[in-house]
């Protein structure tokens, strides 16, 4: 018990750092230990298994009993996921223009893609009218996000007190188990890196390496400048200490995860912690991981003008601004495809003529440097969701005069 007792008291960050470095020499020398790798799909398993249960019974309580003045801070995150988005867009479109790559196209990838915006925006709006306990099954979070709020407003206008209590009782309960299996994550992370360190190596750099610093760059761009630049115009404030929170507690789960549906329990506990209002980031999280899409919007864009510059085909500006726009708006869906934001580039290239067939090559390319490509996506688009989050909520309470604890449990201890 005491040493349980310890384990749950120490940093979690630290714990995950050394379970990564283990993971690394690990996956370094001794390759052939596949069950190390088997710890890291049972964490992800088993988040991906109480995340959307999570989402569905706390968005029901919170409007269950949602109090009134949390709609301006909706609009507000809303406004920040959306702005975002299309900015990281832009970026990806200025440094593929300054440094443009080329991509070694030979094989098509089998996947398949989808024909068009059209045809993804309607199988999403289709997908939300699914049966609910269907898409609780397969983690379909658009979905989840709709029927969650029909069964809180209907709650909200029919439940007896007692009712509301037991709802509230239920999601605390939940909590307490997404609580339970965060505190394996250092277990988890070790087999997650272990896994990767052993199956991909190094190779992928020597190969492809101007294409993965071209993306990385962009996504650290965004991260570390073009984020940081908008949460810092709405709070008037330095944003970094809130950026680098939420970078270390989201970002570096998020990327060894590859998963923002994993990753929404974590930012959930890291809500709470930043002081937030439950009522608020049960709802503006999962509504996140649906729509602040910077990671798949940059992927998107800087894959097709990759294709383009290999082909020599020109990009003039009016072009790229709706290149741009689509990327955006398929990036909102690339969640709910499998094999996400990069099925969405031959819908990108047909902008500029190219065809499916030459599209496919990329797509390809893109699942052999998904490991570093996909992972880094997705630590932007989780850690972007809680940073705006707590910028809305902190940006609201500044606007109504009331006190702001920037950072919430973090300021206090000085982390």
């Amino acid at each position: 018990m005491n040493f349980i007792k310890k384990w749950t008291e120490s940093s979690l960050i630290l714990k995950i750092v050394i379970g990564l470095i283990i993971g690394v020499i690990l996956g370094i020398f001794v390759p052939d230990w596949k069950f190390i790798g088997f710890f890291g799909e049972i964490f992800v398993s088993a988040l991906k298994a109480i995340a959307p249960i999570l989402v569905f019974v706390l968005i029901a309580s919170a409007l269950s009993k949602a109090k009134s003045g949390v709609g301006p801070r909706f609009k507000t995150v809303i406004i920040l996921y959306l702005f975002s988005t299309f900015l990281s867009a832009m970026v990806a479109i200025i440094a593929s223009s300054l440094f443009p790559v080329s991509m070694h196209l030979t094989a098509a990838s089998t996947q398949a893609a989808p024909g068009s915006l059209t045809e993804i925006m309607s199988k999403m709006i289709l997908g939300v009218f699914s049966n609910p306990v269907e898409l609780i099954s397969k983690g379909q979070y658009l979905g989840i996000l709709f029927w969650s709020v029909v069964f809180g407003i209907a709650l909200k206008m029919v439940a007896s007190d007692t009712t509301k209590v037991i709802l509230n009782d239920l999601a605390n309960a939940v909590n307490k188990i997404v609580g339970g299996i965060i505190q394996f994550a250092p277990i988890g992370i070790m087999g997650l890196v272990f896994a990767s360190v052993s199956e991909s190596g190094i190779s992928i750099f020597t190969q492809y390496g101007q294409l993965i610093l071209l993306l990385v760059g962009c996504i650290a761009f965004v991260a570390f400048v073009t984020d940081p630049i908008i949460s810092a115009v709405a709070l008037m404030r330095n944003p970094y200490p809130l950026v680098f929170t939420c970078l270390r507690e989201s970002g570096i789960t998020a990327f060894f995860s590859r998963s923002s549906a994993a990753n929404i329990p974590v930012n959930m506990l890291l809500c709470e912690r930043l002081g937030l209002d439950k009522d608020f980031f049960s709802i503006s999280i999962p509504l996140g991981a649906i729509i602040n899409m910077e990671g798949a919007a940059i992927t998107i864009t800087v894959m097709t003008l990759a294709v383009c510059h290999t082909m020599g085909i020109s990009t003039p500006l009016p072009i790229t601004i709706v290149l741009c726009i689509i990327a955006t708006l398929g990036a909102y869906g690339a969640s709910g495809i499998a094999g996400g934001s990069l099925l969405l580039i031959p819908m990108a290239c047909s902008l500029f003529g190219i065809s499916t067939d030459i599209a496919m090559q990329a797509v390809a390319v893109g699942f052999i440097i998904g490991v570093i490509q996909d992972s880094c996506e997705t630590a932007l688009n989780s850690a972007g969701d809680a940073l705006f989050s707590a910028t809305a909520e902190y940006y609201d309470r500044a606007k109504r005069g009331e006190p702001v604890n920037y950072l919430g449990e973090f300021a206090k201890k000085g982390e």
